[in-house]
């Protein structure tokens, strides 16, 4: 339900309808306890764990195809920088795990649970850990 509800409100923002994409969004923070604003850019196939429970994304973010979103997940920004994260297609983030700042995530990375993401993050590769560092590269993501 929420990416249904993301979409919609995402369609009327682009569109320049006002109010209504502010209402959806409550509406789905009310529902779904998450934030998932419709200025944000989620690509194609992005869908999100648990209905998204806790998920907040920032509304200048951008999520490529296919992610998988965990719940509990933060995709924001860090004091000092006006950039917020991009995220690549086919990404999987983990519950928990927080993306901060101007970040670029590659394509087909897993992050772990609890992972903190601060620096970029090249393809094919799992990050895990408080600050998150690679620990394996080359993956095939349709291993994990």
């Amino acid at each position: 339900m929420l990416i249904h509800c993301y979409r919609a409100a995402n369609w009327l923002h682009r569109h320049n309808v006002p109010l209504l994409p502010h209402i959806i969004y409550r509406l789905q923070y009310l529902l779904c306890n998450c934030a998932v604003p419709p200025s944000c850019t989620l690509g194609p196939g992005t869908r999100f764990g648990y209905g998204g429970i806790g998920v907040v994304v920032h509304k200048r973010a951008v999520l490529g195809r296919n992610c998988s979103i965990g719940a509990g997940v933060v995709i924001g920004g860090r004091s000092g920088h006006r950039e917020v994260p991009v995220i690549g297609d086919n990404v999987y983030i983990s519950c928990g795990a927080k993306v901060l700042g101007p970040v670029k995530i590659g394509d087909n990375v897993v992050i772990g649970a609890n992972a903190v993401v601060i620096h970029d993050v090249p393809a094919r590769c799992v990050v895990a850990g408080v600050p998150a560092r690679i620990i394996k590269e080359n993956i095939n993501i349709a291993d994990y």
